[in-house]
């Protein structure tokens, strides 16, 4: 099935926000420096080749360079069974987070929505955009503020006005009953080139000496109260022997994957409690690293990543606890992984290393021998097209 790109809308990104004011939210500090190398961020060092100082709200920008290497790709949309649209959503949506336009976060789209009508309003009316979908590098919650000026909340308006309601947004976490959203893996900071730098990187986490039963990397737990963030640094604390807390507090791991990579290969479990979203991008850090994943909640995973990790899949590359049970001390998270015997345990990790290319983005212009293995852009974009062509066949009755 083609594949259609509106790149006249990456001018209206130009418009709205200038690359010269990357320093203009303080949230980032600076993002500009994230934006090299089409969003996967400066190398680590110089002589680096595989691993970038990537932000995982870059993933429009990384998304957009991948599409234009998509063999699919056709620049007459009258042509394309769906429509993308290189709009860098997140990153506009900085003025209206935290910018001149806070106070007006119901129009964050009326100029996307404008700009499809008055451009090729054909294409747009054929199917009112249905056909059409596009990445939004932040979590789903972050454009599902209600339009009502009355109801102030966190976010913009994006996900909810009725102009824009047919996209596909393909989102960094999606809501418990997406219709309009699907997630996609948030990108690390691991871009392989070509299938000899996969191979080599996945043969040093097979080898890697794991001498830690579980670590966590985030921000510790805060407040009096007992939550779970809380629950895990306190065991940590007195099972040092056993558990390694890399304390990522203010940012201090943004674009630093040694910090915590390092700490994940060494490491058997990766600890991985929801905080401020359900689903966080060290999942896919710690796969990487072939630390097996341990999750709280349902939705930190098994509710999120359809396309890319089918849900009977986690089974038999993760390990549950209930959150619940942490927090009330009824458990130990040791002693339930130490309950794991050492043969699934490295089944677990195989199959979390055979995992690694399906929530990895590539980085582009790799080798054809890389291209053969599909990975995280390559089922994004499959998942699409099937949604838009079962919305599309539905359309028809």
């Amino acid at each position: 099935m083609a594949v259609g790109s509106t790149s006249e809308t990456s001018h209206l990104v130009s418009t709205l926000i200038c690359w010269s004011h990357c320093s203009d939210y303080p949230i980032y500090r600076d993002f500009c420096p994230y934006i090299t190398n089409h969003g996967l961020g400066p190398r680590t060092f110089n002589g680096s080749h595989s691993w970038y100082r990537t932000h995982p709200h870059m993933l429009e920008l990384v998304f957009h360079r991948r599409m234009l290497e998509y063999p699919c790709l056709t620049a007459d949309s009258a042509r394309a069974d769906a429509v993308f649209l290189p709009y860098y959503a997140g990153i506009d949506a900085l003025r209206y987070l935290y910018g001149r336009d806070v106070n007006s976060s119901a129009s964050h789209g009326l100029d996307l929505y404008r700009f499809l009508r008055s451009e090729k309003p054909e294409i747009w009316e054929r199917n009112n955009g249905r056909d059409h979908f596009l990445v939004m590098a932040r979590p789903a919650w972050d454009f599902s503020r209600p339009p009502a000026p009355d109801q102030p909340a966190w976010g913009t308006s994006f996900l909810q006005l009725p102009e824009l309601v047919n996209l596909t947004a393909l989102t960094l976490e999606s809501r418990p009953s997406p219709w309009q959203e699907h997630a996609v893996p948030s990108p690390t900071s691991f871009h392989p080139a070509s299938l000899r730098r996969l191979e080599s990187w996945l043969a040093r986490a097979r080898q890697a000496r794991r001498a830690n039963l579980m670590m966590f990397a985030g921000s510790v737990g805060v407040g009096s109260g007992p939550n779970i963030r809380r629950m895990i640094r306190d065991e940590c604390e007195e099972e040092a022997a056993e558990c390694e807390v890399v304390d990522c507090s203010g940012g201090v791991c943004d674009g630093d994957p040694i910090r915590y990579m390092r700490v994940m290969l060494r490491s058997r479990f990766c600890l991985q409690p929801a905080g401020d979203t359900a689903v966080r991008r060290s999942t896919f850090d710690g796969m990487v690293a072939g630390c097996i994943p341990v999750f709280f909640e349902e939705r930190s995973a098994a509710e999120q990543f359809g396309w890319h990790v089918e849900e009977g899949e986690y089974g038999g590359l993760s390990v549950y606890v209930r959150k619940e049970e942490v927090v009330g001390r009824r458990v130990r998270v040791a002693e339930v992984l130490n309950g794991v015997s050492r043969e699934e345990e490295m089944r677990m990790r195989e199959r979390v290393l055979e995992m690694v290319m399906r929530v990895t983005y590539r980085r582009h212009g790799s080798s054809v021998g890389l291209r053969s293995i599909k990975d995280a852009f390559d089922l994004a974009v499959e998942g699409s097209i099937r949604r838009i062509k079962e919305r599309l066949t539905f359309q028809s009755y």
